[in-house]
């Protein structure tokens, strides 16, 4: 086998060259989310085969620079709506990390009352609106969320995050058809890491027709971005955002990343032979954590100690999330049939 999905991008060299316009104190927060989202993932990854989390797990190692860059864009009640690879949104989003890991270990304190798992996440407190683990489910929900919106003139976005396999059913291109065509406050945001489950790009779509092509077809601003780069995501997402509030329609944005676990479950399943493992090897170069700190530190904008810290930290509340969760009531019988309905 051959490295068939490389690296495109060229790193922080073009931020190095001029002056951000965030602060410090942002920039560093950017990376701290991000960091805290892979300690999460692993610590998760690390407990899996205890098979006392019942939920089906699909870990985001590897996409952390586009749920952080993205979600850092959006206000408390902006809606995202997701598909199947959750945690990394919900946690940037503001999500719980104890009601998520509750969700996991199937309590009643879970974000979604022990009735989701990992693949369906909900919190109307932080704006998670919703995931569907339906390819493409989602999609249609965020652009009416985004209609209502209109109708009732609020300044709210919804962002629907799809994967690249989304963009092979028509429900998302009838919604990015609509959201363009009745200028809807809506982002749609592709997460491309080249794969479906086990199926690689190139024997699901034509060579040489990039997605976000696709999109401008349909006559909406669409762009293809560097997904490990999470400067590249904020400034994207932050201009489709602003887009979206002054009443100018949807934004179409394409985020070239890569998934360094298997599809589901703990660790890399590359071995199965759907994928080159020097490939998975390849893109661990281009880490999106490390390599923002990388630039952080060479800017003179962090320092080893401060990491340090932020590590005891993280690592402190992961710990006490997981007793938490671990140590949470079970559902009760007498609460089966809520929330279910019946003609």
């Amino acid at each position: 086998m051959a490295i068939k999905n490389k690296y495109k991008g060229n790193g922080f060299q073009s931020h190095e060259n001029q002056n951000s316009s965030l602060s410090k104190e942002i920039l560093v927060g950017l990376y701290r989310d991000m960091l805290r989202i892979r300690r999460i993932e692993e610590a998760i990854e690390s407990r899996y085969h205890e098979d006392e989390m019942k939920s089906p797990i699909h870990l985001v190692m590897g996409h952390e620079a586009i749920s952080v860059g993205s979600c850092s864009t959006l206000k408390i009640d902006d809606l995202i709506y997701c598909g199947h690879r959750t945690h990394g949104h919900y946690l940037a989003k503001g999500g719980s990390l104890k009601g998520m890991l509750s969700e996991l270990y199937c309590r009643a304190n879970g974000c979604s009352g022990s009735r989701g798992g990992s693949m369906h996440l909900l919190d109307k407190s932080v704006g998670m609106a919703g995931s569907s683990a339906i390819v493409a489910g989602a999609i249609p929900i965020a652009t009416g969320a985004a209609l209502s919106f209109q109708l009732k003139q609020q300044d709210r976005v919804s962002v629907a995050y799809l994967g690249d396999a989304a963009t092979e059913e028509g429900a998302c291109w009838e919604a990015v058809n609509f959201a363009a065509l009745k200028k809807l406050p809506v982002i749609f945001f592709c997460e491309n890491n080249f794969f479906s489950v086990c199926s690689p790009l190139e024997v699901r779509q034509p060579p040489n027709v990039e997605i976000y092509r696709k999109a401008e077809g349909f006559g909406l601003p669409a762009v293809q971005i560097d997904g490990t780069n999470i400067l590249d995501v904020y400034d994207s997402t932050q201009e489709a955002v602003a887009r979206a509030r002054k009443g100018d329609g949807p934004t179409f944005i394409e985020a070239l990343t890569y998934r360094w676990r298997g599809h589901g479950g703990a660790g890399d399943d590359s071995a199965s032979g759907y994928r080159d493992p020097e490939e998975v090897q390849h893109w661990e170069q281009y880490c999106p954590v490390d390599g923002f700190y990388d630039y952080l530190i060479k800017m003179n904008l962090y320092s080893k100690a401060e990491k340090d810290l932020a590590e005891k930290e993280i690592k402190e509340e992961i710990e006490e999330a997981f007793d938490f969760a671990i140590s949470s009531p079970n559902p009760q019988e007498i609460d089966l049939y809520t929330h279910v309905y019946s003609q």
